[in-house]
């Protein structure tokens, strides 16, 4: 092996390294495409606390057209939702939903820095067209500190342009009954 290739194949590696942590440092979704208006288990994977703290609340605010919210109790946590206005009717089974579950907070627990978990609940997507991508604003409070996963990126950017990204999950192509 040359010497470039050698340095190029370490220079790959710590880049793989740090994108690698960099990834994990986010609460990310684990299921990162479904398809439009479909049903979705969301599970929200956080990887730490707050610079040591131990995370104590994960709050959820659901993207417009994300409906029928139904969250997973957890163990040693409260649950707790918060209902409001759909931005547009969903219809299901006949009816006109204008309004459900619109925020999620799991509290009152305790989640070392060291360790690992996972929050989860069921939503149905919008219908939008395959490739859109749909943010879930996430809000990680610890004993002292928090983590905004709120940032949205801009056109033309991604989530790693961002210091806290919400999120996301790309819609593809719905299922055919």
């Amino acid at each position: 092996m040359t010497r470039f290739t050698t340095l190029a194949l370490a220079a790959g590696t710590l880049c793989l390294a740090l994108t690698a942590g960099s990834a994990n440092a986010h609460v990310t979704l684990e299921t990162r495409e479904a398809p439009a208006g479909s049903y979705y288990k969301a599970v929200l994977k956080v990887g730490h606390g707050c610079d040591g703290s131990p995370t104590t609340a994960i709050r959820v605010r659901l993207p417009d057209g994300a409906v029928l919210a139904k969250p997973m109790p957890k163990p040693g946590w409260t649950l707790a939702t918060k209902e409001g206005p759909y931005a547009q009717p969903y219809e299901s089974h006949g009816r006109s939903i204008t309004q459900g579950v619109i925020e999620i907070a799991w509290t009152g627990g305790s989640l070392p820095d060291a360790w690992y978990d996972e929050f989860v609940f069921q939503v149905v997507l919008p219908k939008q067209p395959a490739g859109t991508m749909l943010y879930i604003p996430v809000v990680q409070e610890c004993e002292k500190g928090a983590h905004r996963w709120i940032e949205i990126p801009e056109a033309g950017k991604s989530a790693d342009d961002y210091r806290e990204p919400a999120p996301g999950v790309r819609l593809t192509e719905p299922k055919q009954h």
